[in-house]
């Protein structure tokens, strides 16, 4: 079997951590931010790990 290309789109959006974790930023983040208490535009900075199904797909888009 030949090597399954990277999808360009996976690369930009999500990160593959030393672990194998897969890390991804929050939706929600691309306009409208004057809508978003402060506390919530802090929360949206924030980072999460992808976990079960997701996290196998996205690994298996990118390559890892």
């Amino acid at each position: 079997m030949p090597k399954l290309k990277t999808k360009g789109s996976c690369k930009r959006r999500f990160k593959v951590t030393k672990n194998g974790k897969v890390k991804c930023s929050r939706p929600a983040r691309g306009h409208m931010h004057a809508i978003h208490s402060g506390k919530e535009k802090r929360y949206l900075r924030e980072k999460i790990v992808l976990t079960g199904t997701w996290a196998r797909l996205v690994k298996k888009m990118m390559g890892a």
